[in-house]
């Protein structure tokens, strides 16, 4: 083709081959594209520039040049957004996303991924959808989540056999193997890697092909056909080299090091995994790095090299410790301990290792700990967004026409859903490691429950469902009780019937069955009609991260920590859950709680917006979505808003003037939101006795006793608007 172009014709033609040729010829790919970017930029075309820019990004991003890549994406969406082209922007982010879990921040990865697939689903994108999956299956194996993996390879799959993509239902085969691999159904592993293999050889995708010959060579390595895994292994490290696929190269090289280590060849297993950890190292793939450095620890260890070993092993504790994104790092280690991964194991193992080297260092950071890093680094990563997502939804729901409500409604009720699952694993954390206590206060238990039926009914009746609430007469007016946990166990019994249930029913009962005095012991019972549990599943019914594999479908989604939430609350208030199951007729699950009896709650009078009408208030909070969000909120109520940015811009603003209430964010760039609140207590200025409200998506922020004084409470993030209004009602 000419150089010459006369029409955007040209250029969408010009992009085709490039896209069509990355599989074969990397290089051309960048040298047309290159040209559609030139042609682009004459004809003055934003669409097509942009366009221009994501291929590049894409094909960067393949080989490796991460900065290139990340570059063309930021500039591609500048244009896309200057055209309201959401797909456009989402080709971008899937771009940005593959260089952040390239380079190990998966978490950054993660929330891209997840934006380009609500994208490409309004669009019935299905060919990006199954492209992202596949990136998604890759993050979850990171993490140590397997099920999470399978799930989103299978929904690669799924996807890619609606548009008839057989490539990308390869790219899926390929880590699928290696999966069913480390689960020891090595005839399995090769029966889809083989079909990988096929399908790369008939489409040409040459590129596709190196990472499937990888894959069959780990499962001959499996079956000690060294040789012929030795064979695919220098295939594989031949094309990638040629294709310029650096992480590729990497992983290949790290493999070869360990099937040479297998057969007694140690040393060409140090030469090559030299080569691995010197590669991972000048391009920065962290993961490499550590696989490598640990491999050469335990070849110098054998030869009772003690020097050499430790060298390695410091090298790779080091590299652990000092990753680019250490949050990153923590999430992808704390995350493999929740799921109870054998990889912990490993890293527990490689501590206790080199305390017995070094004997003066330190030991290995207890789990406690680790687990609290965890809930503090995900709550805040994860919750932060959803805060502006879930708050703006409720804003907004007062003020749109039947239509648009109804989308309104979708879009809370998902990220209300997203919420919840992001909720039961922190919660499970908490739990697990003994972190919580009941509260307990007066409260309607028959408003309660009602309430909670409610809040369910519709999610019934889509279904075409019925439901029916069944409360003993005799039941007391109030109760001391939990309100939050109380909630959280029919939440999950509730949500879990409905979720389980095709046609039918779905009852809630409460009984009295028993009153002593002051106490009155009451079974909670929930009954659906659904598909019920096979018998052999009943062992596991409450183990964390399970759900029955017969009867799980894609209607059914959730983190299959319900149960296991539902056990441990109800083992918190001293008592058991039971059930009964029949497969076809439905599930009964109950439990007994013993409640003591509290005063008649007088009947709280309805809210009057205007009584914190002209309050001023000083906002700290990093995040200028979130700060924008909370003082539109602010503003519903009367209330007066300040924004400072960070903890140090709170501390100065507070030296200034006089502010009614202050709420302070903990996670702040220059100065935390514990430190500034800290500050404003204890030096001169007009707000020492101001009341301090954290406001926060870091669940763990009120466990940290030593400032919990200097707060009057704790709010979290997605804010709960009653419980923030009562709040500062409170004070005022």
């Amino acid at each position: 083709m000419s150089d010459k172009f006369t029409s955007s014709h040209d250029v969408m033609a010009l992009l085709h081959t490039a896209y069509t040729s990355r599989v074969h010829n990397l290089s051309l790919s960048i040298n047309l594209a290159n040209k559609a970017l030139s042609a682009s930029r004459k004809l003055n075309d934003k669409s097509l520039t942009g366009k221009s820019l994501n291929q590049l990004s894409l094909f960067y991003m393949i080989r490796g040049e991460y900065a290139r890549s990340v570059r063309a994406a930021n500039e591609a969406i500048k244009h896309f957004e200057q055209l309201h082209d959401d797909r456009g922007i989402a080709d971008a982010r899937y771009n940005i996303a593959g260089v952040h879990y390239k380079t190990d921040n998966y978490h950054l990865g993660l929330v891209n991924l997840m934006e380009c697939l609500i994208v490409y689903r309004k669009y019935n994108d299905y060919h990006n959808q199954a492209r992202v999956q596949k990136s998604l299956g890759t993050i979850f194996e990171y993490f140590g989540d397997r099920k999470n993996a399978i799930r989103a390879y299978m929904a690669t799959i799924d996807a890619a056999r609606k548009v008839k993509a057989p490539d990308l239902i390869a790219n899926a085969y390929n880590p699928l193997s290696g999966i069913y691999l480390k689960m020891d159904k090595v005839k399995l592993a090769m029966k889809i890697i083989s079909k990988s293999i096929d399908i790369k050889n008939k489409s040409g995708d040459i590129r596709g092909l190196a990472f499937a010959l990888y894959g069959r060579g780990k499962v001959y390595a499996a079956q000690q056909k060294w040789e012929e895994a030795e064979r695919d292994f220098h295939q594989a490290l031949s094309i990638h080299r040629d294709m310029g696929e650096r992480l590729g190269l990497g992983m290949v090289y790290c493999k070869l090091g360990s099937l040479y280590i297998k057969t007694g060849d140690t040393a060409k297993a140090k030469h090559v995994l030299e080569k691995a950890l010197q590669f991972s190292t000048q391009y920065k793939i962290i993961y490499i790095i550590f696989k490598s450095c640990y491999q050469l620890y335990r070849i110098y260890k054998q030869e009772g090299n003690t020097e050499r070993s430790l060298e390695y092993l410091e090298q790779y504790l080091q590299h652990k410790e000092t990753v680019i994104n250490s949050q990153t790092q923590k999430v992808i280690e704390n995350y493999e301990l929740i799921a109870k991964m054998e990889s912990l194991e490993k890293e527990a193992q490689m501590e206790k290792e080199r305390a017995r080297i070094l004997e003066n260092q330190a030991r290995a950071e207890q789990a406690a700990s680790v687990k609290q890093n965890f809930l503090s680094t995900m709550s805040h990563e994860i919750r932060t967004p959803l805060n502006a997502v879930i708050t703006i939804t409720s804003l907004l729901s007062d003020r749109v026409d039947t239509e648009e409500a109804q989308l309104i409604d979708s879009l809370k009720f998902a990220s209300n859903n997203l919420l919840q699952i992001i909720n039961d694993i922190l919660d499970f954390t908490k739990l697990d490691t003994g972190k919580v206590n009941l509260e307990s206060r007066p409260c309607n238990l028959v408003k309660l429950v009602k309430g909670l039926c409610e809040t369910y009914n519709n999610m019934a009746r889509e279904k075409d469902l019925d439901t029916e609430l069944l409360i003993d007469e005799h039941l007391a007016d109030a109760y001391e009780l939990d309100e939050t946990k109380l909630s959280q166990i029919l939440n999950n019994l509730i949500s879990n019937a409905i979720k389980f249930t095709e046609k039918g029913k779905i009852t809630a009962k409460l009984k009295l069955t028993s009153s002593q005095g002051e106490y009155d012991s009451i079974r909670f019972t929930v009954t659906d009609t659904g598909v019920g549990i096979p018998r052999e599943f009943f062992d596991e019914m409450f183990n964390s991260f399970t759900q029955p594999k017969s009867i799980t479908t894609r209607k059914q989604g959730g983190s299959g920590l319900g149960l296991a939430i539902v056990k441990k609350l109800v083992e918190l208030h001293g008592s058991q859950v039971y059930f009964a199951s029949k497969v076809g007729e439905g599930s009964r699950f109950y439990f007994d709680l013993k409640l003591k009896k509290a005063a008649k709650q007088k009947v709280q009078s309805v809210k009057h917006l205007n009584k914190l009408h002209n309050k001023v208030v000083l906002l700290a909070d990093d995040n200028m979505i979130n700060a924008m969000v909370a003082r539109k909120l602010l503003s519903k109520w009367g209330i007066l808003a300040e924004h400072a940015i960070n903890g140090v811009d709170a501390v100065e603003k507070a030296c200034q003037k006089t502010f009614d209430f202050i709420l302070m964010d903990i996670h702040m760039p220059e100065m935390n939101g514990f430190d500034a609140t800290i500050h404003i207590r204890n030096n001169h200025n007009p707000n020492t006795n101001t009341p301090i409200f954290a406001l926060t998506a870091d669940i763990t922020a009120e466990h940290h006793e030593e400032y919990n004084n200097y707060f009057n409470g704790f709010l979290r993030k997605p804010i709960e608007v009653d419980k923030l209004y009562e709040a500062l009602l409170g004070i005022s």
